[in-house]
């Protein structure tokens, strides 16, 4: 049978587009090698990120930069003998961090960061009640442990509030303790993200978005997918030893896009951030209402269906390399200095990998050197959030409608010579 569109990868970008491709009339098979929603989708902190205009730059201060070096940051951490694979891309991330290299991509970012909650919003509309109930539009907090980073954050805050209209408040320990009187006064106050919608269960989420793609037609077939191919307009691949066939192909792999997109000829200076997290009970009566993120060690901490659960910053090593989850023991002592926590609830810690480019910026859109081929890869700490918005477009440009933002920043060719 010939579809209009395969799409390698069933995260919550394949998932999304899908759905947009069927609302628009294609018949669409999704495919990979796991359960919809089991990888980079599944494990994140719940946010919708309205709020989350400036994607992280590569620290260009020297105290930080040491931190990292002596493996002193819990915030994030390296691989040495990943190093030689991984320097040409983080040299090309650290000259992107620049102040104005920054600013051009805080510019082209923001608009993709806009469409983020109406785009959930959609989704999670036409999903129905199994989606809704997942949702809180509460937003979450950054807290601080001094006043100094809290009053330099409220400054940063207010400007973000007067170019991209992000909402938020600035409150007290004593603020911070009505809402959540558990945390203790190591914090002494927080910036209120007033716009994002936070998640008791990503993966929930990503499930009712694939039970909605399933319902409205959409076929999905489990199995890796390999030698992806194009003769005479059609678009192949082989899966569980049966060919598979779309007039168009769209890779959404998140960091095994590679894989699928070397052999094509693109070579991409993409490269992974990974990342773990843990569930926890906690003691005594205590709550967790809202999500908090500790930037000044470097992990959040969210209220989830299993629990509290503690998710790392960034570890900078290769895709496939056995977890080594010491960030996720340097913030879980972290942690009990300003919440109750109690026991880990999982056997043993999850590890993803964030799909990351240089410039911080996804890949979506056409590949230039094909017909009828499309990418949505590189969303880094922000494809939970994306993830509906690229969808959105990737359907747009794929069917010929005007794309809802401009999207020639986040072309491929930007990476191509």
């Amino acid at each position: 049978m010939m579809n209009d569109v395969i799409i390698l990868g069933a995260g919550i970008v394949g998932i999304s587009t899908g759905i947009h491709l069927l609302r628009r009339g294609r018949s669409v098979t999704i495919i990979d090698k796991n359960d919809p929603g089991r990888e980079t989708s599944f494990g994140n902190a719940g946010i919708i990120q309205r709020e989350g205009v400036r994607p992280h730059p590569f620290p260009r201060d020297l105290h930080t930069l040491a931190q990292v070096g002596l493996h002193l940051s819990v915030a994030a951490r390296y691989a040495p003998l990943a190093l030689p694979k991984l320097a040409p891309p983080l040299l090309r991330y650290w000259w992107e961090s620049s102040p104005e290299h920054y600013r051009r991509v805080v510019e082209n970012y923001a608009p993709l960061i806009g469409r983020s909650i109406d785009a959930h919003s959609d989704l999670i509309n036409a999903a129905g009640p199994d989606a809704e109930k997942l949702i809180k539009r509460e937003g979450w907090y950054l807290a601080f442990r001094t006043p100094e980073k809290l009053q330099a954050e409220a400054a940063k805050a207010k400007r973000d509030n007067e170019l991209f209209g992000v909402g938020y408040k600035v409150v007290d320990h004593a603020a911070l303790s009505a809402i959540e009187p558990y945390v203790t006064s190591k914090i002494v106050g927080a910036i209120h993200w007033t716009d994002p919608w936070t998640v008791s269960d990503p993966g929930a989420l990503v499930t009712a978005y694939f039970e909605l793609f399933r319902a409205m037609g959409g076929t999905f077939i489990k199995g890796a997918a390999s030698d992806l191919s194009e003769s005479a307009g059609v678009w192949s691949t082989k899966v569980n030893g049966t060919t598979v066939t779309g007039k168009q192909a769209v890779v959404t792999l998140g960091p095994w896009a590679p894989d699928v997109l070397e052999p094509l000829g693109y070579r991409l200076p993409l490269f992974v951030k990974r990342g773990y997290h843990m569930h926890y009970t906690l003691e005594g009566n205590a709550t967790l209402g809202h999500t908090l993120l500790d930037p000044e060690v470097g992990y959040a901490m969210a209220p989830m269906a299993r629990g509290v659960r503690i998710t790392t910053g960034a570890e900078f090593a290769l895709r496939d390399a056995a977890p080594t989850p010491v960030q996720l023991a340097k913030a879980e002592a972290k942690a009990r200095e300003i919440f109750p926590l109690g026991e880990r609830v999982d056997p043993q810690p999850w590890k993803g990998a964030r799909p990351c480019t240089p410039d911080m910026m996804p890949i979506i859109g056409k590949a230039p050197r094909h017909n009828g081929l499309y990418v949505g890869i590189g969303h880094a700490h922000h494809g939970f959030t994306l993830g509906p918005a690229t969808g959105e477009l990737l359907a747009q440009a794929m069917t010929g409608e005007p794309t809802a933002i401009n999207i020639a920043p986040f072309r491929m060719e930007r990476f191509l010579h």
